[in-house]
This record gives C-alpha cells, structure tokens and sequence, in this order.
C-alpha cells in the first residue's frame, strides 16, 4: 500500500528545518492533511580505539530532559561534505580528530515524521587536537569499553535509537557474537 503526497506546503521554516502541510492520498482514495519536517542531513562520528574503547558523550538533551550516551553529531552545512562535516562535529565537540573515517550505517530516525537522514562514520585511530571547541555540547566525553554497549542500552543510557544502533553494530563489527553451538 502506497500513500501518495498530492501537494505540500511549508507553513514555518528556519535556518534548521522546515515544517510542511503534505495533502496525502490513502490507498482507499481518502485524503488526509499530514504535518512533516525536512531536515538538513546530520553528520555523526566516532573513535574506536586499539583498547576497544568508543569514544562517546555524557549529554543531557531538556526535550525529553533525559542524560545518556551520544556520539558526536551536527547538521552538515550547506556544499560540506558529509564525511567531512563527521569529522569536524567529532573534533568540535570531543577535541579528537579523526584518522580516515569510515561509514557505518545511515538511519531516518523518524520517517513518519521528518525525512531526518543519519550518516553515521567511525574511525579507529584519531589525534587528542586539545580541548573541545563546543564544550557546552556534553556534561563529559569518555572512552567506553565496547564491551560495555549491550548493557548501557539495554539499561536506557542510551536513549538515542540512531545512537544506540551505531554503537551496537560497531560492538558487532569490533568484538564480533559469540557462536552459539547448535545442538547435534
């Protein structure tokens, strides 16, 4: 079953995003008005170093007014570079810059409700350049064992949904699962 947007319209637009009116056609032939947000791409980067450890923040977000776990992230400017814009939301909010990043997944976060798109990109070494520039950005910035990733999830302490699915598969891809023998 396939909706079919038949006309949108902005109705509020900043430098951030836009807030559009969709007039959507249902499969049945019915139509209903259907609020979406466009969204810039945001870019989100990370660390994982020889120790198996990422490199994350300690942030508390006032919209849910919840703390947990993150991985660096921005809005990627107008003609950046997605990888680029990775690599300087890392080194802004972290004070680490990245060896070559690689990308690890791209996630819509929401996609009943915003065409948000994710590029997520991790590198496994990376150079301490001094303190970060946006340090308001996070209470903290530690490395975490990888190992630890399952739990913190599993625990909520990382509320994120994209963050939480990056973290796992670079778990996956770092630490590999453990084989479960089948029985004979």
């Amino acid at each position: 079953m396939q909706w079919r947007k038949q006309s949108e319209q902005t109705v509020y637009a900043n430098r951030w995003f836009d807030v559009n009116l969709a007039d959507v056609e249902l499969p049945d032939g019915n139509h209903l008005d259907h609020f979406l947000i466009r969204l810039r791409p945001v870019a989100v980067a990370t660390v994982v170093n020889a120790a198996n450890e990422v490199l994350l923040l300690w942030r508390h977000r006032f919209i849910t007014d919840s703390w947990g776990w993150e991985l660096p992230a921005g809005v990627v400017e107008d003609g950046e570079d997605i990888a680029y814009a990775a690599a300087r939301e890392l080194e802004e909010e972290t004070g680490w810059r990245p060896g070559p990043l690689r990308h690890l997944m791209t996630v819509e976060p929401s996609n009943g409700l915003s065409d948000a798109r994710h590029h997520i990109f991790w590198a496994d070494d990376g150079v301490y350049t001094g303190p970060p520039v946006d340090d308001f950005e996070s209470d903290r910035r530690e490395w975490v064992s990888l190992e630890l990733v399952p739990k913190l999830v599993a625990r909520g302490e990382v509320p994120a949904a994209n963050m939480a699915a990056a973290l796992l598969l670079l778990h996956h891809l770092r630490l590999g699962q453990v084989a479960v023998p089948h029985p004979s």
